[in-house]
């Protein structure tokens, strides 16, 4: 029976209501237009609501009606290539409903309740299933093998498994105790699903982007922050990152960003080529989007929908990487709805559980052996937009107590046109420990004696730099000003990296650790060279040490390479070194 109860009082996207008695977190539907809202207080009789739709309009004594469930998404084939809103509506079928412009009050199923999928069974009549047994697959797309699990809290004995076409609401199996299951099963956003075991890191989150992979590495299922003032390069890296990492799965949420940015991503992606199948990219791709002028009720919703999904696909045994763009955007929908339910403010506003709140998102993170004994993993990359790029502020410095990997987007590397304008003095990775090992046998046995010296080296630079600035490079000895060489052939051909370039756009480790054993290799021919006697402007001035820095946009890499070392050693000889 319906529960309904009437507005109280309106306050921007938080209502207070009377008369309905909710548990915390249940969906109401509020005013005559029936307005998605969740309850996040109780005081006595009366509940506050956020409504994740502009409440325009809506007044006091209008009717509000419980629903008695949370805030859930749906899950199940279908998910793969859907573009949602924060609260899982399609964009397209409200876009076939209403034209351009999303209207107030109109809902829409999270999955298609029409197209059939064809479900192959696993299981026989007689098995024993529990919460994350596997009944059957379904082919969602090219790519990817989507398993239809029993959900988390149901157990017991097939009685009935059925196969062929079925849409997402018919019944493909009924356990002996009458239990009926479908292919969707329904989750709230703001529970972490399940899990058997939850394991160490130990390979890393291979991106393809030089300065990611070489100095900085993320692993998989772990977490990082990408903080950059407006115009750093934060878009475009979180799209290089859904592009090119080597998972399964993306979960791509654009929460609270402009809408042109939005519309790029929207635009761009479903042309994108996989790069492991030659397929459209989009047919692994969960796109979220929520822009800057939709509702702000609805971003918070956008990054639990997200992550929830990214845990589903988890649990079935693939890699998910979520990008969050941007978390800067999440905790100001926060402090807006903090205000107006007149709570205490904590630093510049902010809500004082802003930081547990990150803390349970960023959490929901990591490598885990599933319920149905596959290992799975979500690797959470969170883009921040501090104010002004003040990286003191409060999103950005309980972030960093959170998160493993911190890239800092510096605006002045990006006004250089230095891209990825990722600070290489500021940011820091705290899993290269844990995967020396996988780099030493994958990569190379000497791959992080080669990154500690060329991290040692622009170290060097930074403190020589404060010299030049003063009294210029000329008056350096000469050892001095071949380090301020060998640090520039490292920021501009290492690390360095064109997005919009066919080749350079993606670099693999292969590629990366002869492109750094290569300058190393100049490095010392160089001060070999300076130490028998060879003049400065000769060995700064080689002709194969500028071929060097175009070998990285050759398509036949390998064969460029050897070419210009050969010219390299030859040029070196001539000089007197060896």
């Amino acid at each position: 029976m319906e529960v309904k109860g009437e507005i109280y009082r309106v306050a921007g996207p938080v209502v207070t209501v009377a008369g309905i008695k909710p548990k915390m977190y249940d969906v109401v539907h509020v005013g005559h237009e029936g307005l998605m809202g969740e309850v996040i207080k109780i005081e006595g009789d009366k509940a506050t609501v956020q409504v994740y739709e502009d409440t325009s309009g809506i007044k006091p004594g209008e009717p509000v009606v419980k629903t008695g469930m949370p805030l859930s998404v749906e899950l199940g084939p279908g998910l793969q290539e859907s573009i949602d809103d924060g609260i899982q509506r399609p964009l397209q079928t409200l876009q076939e409903k209403m034209g351009n412009f999303i209207e107030r009050g109109v809902s829409a199923d999270g999955l298609n309740r029409e197209k059939k999928w064809d479900f192959k069974p696993t299981v026989i009549k007689g098995d024993v299933v529990e919460g994350g047994s596997v009944l059957g697959l379904v082919q969602e797309t090219y790519n990817i093998e989507h398993k239809i699990m029993v959900p988390p809290n149901v157990s017991g004995t097939v009685d009935e498994i059925k196969s062929g076409e079925f849409n997402v609401e018919e019944i493909i199996c009924t356990l002996s105790d009458g239990t009926q299951i479908s292919m969707m099963q329904k989750w709230p956003v703001r529970g972490p699903r399940p899990v058997a075991k939850k394991l160490m890191p130990t390979a890393p989150l291979v991106t393809g982007q030089r300065i990611l992979d070489g100095m900085f590495p993320v692993a998989k299922g772990g977490t990082a922050a990408i903080p950059g003032p407006f115009g750093s390069g934060k878009t475009v890296t979180q799209q290089q990152l859904a592009k090119w990492s080597d998972t399964d799965i993306v979960v791509y949420i654009g929460c609270g960003e402009r809408g042109n940015e939005m519309a790029d991503v929207l635009n761009e992606f479903p042309e994108l080529e996989d790069p492991k199948s030659g397929r459209p990219l989009m047919e692994r791709t969960v796109l979220i989007a929520n822009t800057s002028n939709m509702p702000v009720a609805a971003r918070e919703a956008s990054v639990y929908t997200g992550i929830t999904i990214a845990e589903y696909y988890r649990d079935m045994g693939y890699d998910v990487s979520l990008m969050a763009d941007s978390t800067s955007r999440w905790a100001e929908a926060m402090r807006e709805i903090s205000s107006r339910l007149e709570e205490m403010p904590g630093e510049e506003g902010y809500p004082a559980y802003l930081s547990a709140r990150l803390s349970e998102f960023y959490e929901r993170a990591g490598v885990v052996t599933s319920l149905c004994g596959e290992n799975g993993s979500i690797t959470v990359i969170g883009a921040v937009s501090p104010p002004g790029g003040d990286f003191s502020e409060p999103v950005t410095q309980n972030t960093l107590r959170i998160v493993k990997v911190f890239w800092a987007l510096d605006a002045k590397l990006a006004q250089k046109r230095h891209f990825p304008s990722i600070n290489w003095l500021s940011s820091y990775s705290l899993y290269n420990q844990a995967l020396s090992g996988w780099f030493a046998e994958n990569v190379g046995s000497d791959w992080d004696e080669l990154r500690g010296a060329a991290m040692d080296k622009l170290q060097q630079e930074s403190e020589l730099q404060e010299i030049v600035q003063l009294v210029g490079s000329d008056a350096l000895p000469e050892d001095q000003q071949l380090t301020l060489e060998i640090c520039r052939m490292i920021r501009e051909y290492f690390l360095q990296q064109n997005a919009f370039h066919p080749v350079d756009t993606y670099c693999p480790f292969e590629k990366q650790y002869k492109m750094l054993k290569a300058i190393t290799k100049y490095g010392d021919m160089a001060n070999e060279a300076l130490e028998s006697g060879a003049a400065i402007e000769k060995i700064v001035t080689l002709e194969s040490k500028d071929e060097l820095a175009k070998v990285k946009f050759e398509e036949d890499f390998d064969t460029a390479l050897e070419s210009v070392m050969t010219k390299m050693s030859d040029e070196f000889a001539q000089l007197g070194g060896k």
